[in-house]
C-alpha cells in the first residue's frame, strides 16, 4: 500500500514480515530456507573469484608483453559457454567490474538472441562452441552436467594447449572433466556449504550479483582466503591459479628466472620483494641453474594433491595479505561507480 505524505510517497508494506517470503513456508519447508543461501552464496562468490582470476592474468600478461614484447595480443579473450543465469550474472560481472572491454567477450548459447541486453554492450553472442575454444584465453563453463559430455566433445581437440578453463560444473570433479576434454589446464573451485542462521542471509540480500559486491560485507566474506558467511572454498584452489599465472610464462617461451622476477613484482608482500622462489612450484630446483621455462604444470594435480605453492599460501602470512588487498582491489570499479 502506497501513500503520499508531505510529498513523500511511503510504502507500509515495507518490513511488513507477513507478506515476506517466508511467512507462507510450512515448518518442514522452512528447514530447507538455507538452499537459498547457498544458491546464492555459491553464485556471488563464483562470479567474484572468477573475475579475480581474470584481473590477475590481466596485469601479468601486460608485465608479460612489457618484459618481451613477444605476445600476440595484450588483452585478454574471455568466452563464456552457456547463456543460462550463471552466465548472465558473469558476463554482467565482468562488463561491469572487470577491466575487460566487451568486445574481450564472446558469449556461446545455444539461443544468443535472448541476451539482446549482453549484446546491445557490445559483446559478441553466438552458437558456435568450436569457434569460441579456438579463440578464448578463458573459457568458463556455464552449462549444466547432463550437457557436459556433449560439449566436451565438441570442444575437445580443437582448443589450445593454453587456454583456461574455468568451470563451474560443481557435480564433475576436475580429474573427470580432464579426461573429457582432454586437457589438463582447468581450473575448478571446490566449495563447501555449512548452514548458519546468523551469517548465511547476506548472500541473498541483493538480486544482482554486481549489487551484492558493492556491499562491503559481502564483498569480505567472499575472500578466496578467508571466505565467511557459510562458505569456505578449498584453498588448493589458490595455489592452481598461482600456477596458472606460472603456466602462462611458460606458455610464452619465458625463462624461469624471469617468470619468478614478474610474479615477485606482482605479488609484492610488506615482508619481502621476494615472495616466490624455484622452490615455491617445484620440488626440484634444478632449473636455477639454468634459465629454460618452467614445465607445464597440470592444474588437476595441484587441484587435488598438497604441493609446495599449497604449503607457502597457508604457511605465509604477508603472502595472504597480499592476495586479499589484490583481491579488493580488484572490485574498486564498483566503489567507484558503473564502468563507463
Amino acid at each position: 500500500m502506497l501513500l503520499y505524505m508531505h510529498g513523500t510517497m511511503l510504502d507500509f508494506t515495507d518490513n511488513l514480515n507477513s507478506l515476506g517470503f517466508e511467512a507462507g513456508l510450512t515448518e518442514d519447508e522452512k528447514m530447507y530456507l538455507y538452499l537459498r543461501s547457498r544458491s546464492a552464496g555459491l553464485t556471488v562468490s563464483g562470479c567474484a573469484h572468477a573475475l579475480f582470476v581474470c584481473e590477475l592474468l590481466i596485469l601479468l600478461r601486460k608485465k608479460l608483453f612489457a618484459a618481451n614484447g613477444s605476445s600476440s595480443k595484450t588483452h585478454l579473450s574471455v568466452g563464456i559457454l552457456g547463456g543460462g543465469q550463471m552466465g548472465k550474472q558473469l558476463a554482467m560481472v565482468l562488463l561491469h567490474v572487470s577491466s575487460l572491454k566487451p568486445f574481450n567477450i564472446n558469449i556461446s548459447t545455444k539461443r544468443p538472441e535472448t541476451l539482446g541486453d549482453i549484446s546491445k554492450m557490445g559483446v559478441e553472442c553466438y552458437f558456435d562452441n568450436i569457434r569460441m575454444a579456438k579463440w578464448a584465453d578463458v573459457l568458463f563453463l556455464c552449462v549444466l552436467p547432463a550437457h557436459l559430455h556433449h560439449v566436451c566433445a565438441n570442444l575437445r581437440s580443437h582448443m589450445p594447449s593454453h587456454c583456461l578453463v574455468y568451470s563451474f560444473t560443481s557435480a564433475v570433479p576436475s580429474n573427470r572433466l580432464a579426461m573429457l576434454l582432454e586437457h589438463n589446464f582447468i581450473l575448478k573451485p571446490q566449495y563447501e556449504f555449512v548452514a548458519c542462521d546468523d551469517v548465511s542471509n547476506i548472500w541473498h540480500l541483493h538480486n544482482q550479483v554486481t549489487a551484492a559486491l558493492r556491499d562491503k560485507e559481502v564483498l569480505a566474506a567472499s575472500v578466496p582466503l578467508s571466505m565467511s558467511g557459510g562458505i569456505s572454498l578449498d584453498q588448493r584452489w589458490v595455489s592452481a591459479v598461482l600456477y596458472s599465472l606460472l603456466n602462462m610464462c611458460t606458455a610464452e617461451k619465458l625463462g624461469s628466472g624471469k617468470a619468478l622476477q614478474l610474479l615477485n613484482e606482482l605479488f609484492v608482500t610488506s615482508i619481502s620483494a621476494k615472495t616466490f622462489t624455484f622452490d615455491s612450484f617445484c620440488e626440484s630446483s634444478d632449473l636455477s641453474k639454468s634459465d629454460d621455462p618452467f614445465p607445464w604444470i597440470s592444474l588437476v594435480d595441484v587441484q587435488t594433491k598438497e604441493t609446495p605453492l599449497s604449503d607457502l599460501v597457508s604457511g605465509n602470512k604477508g603472502l595472504q595479505d597480499c592476495i586479499s588487498i589484490m583481491y579488493h582491489s580488484a572490485f574498486s570499479n564498483l566503489a567507484e561507480g558503473s564502468k563507463d
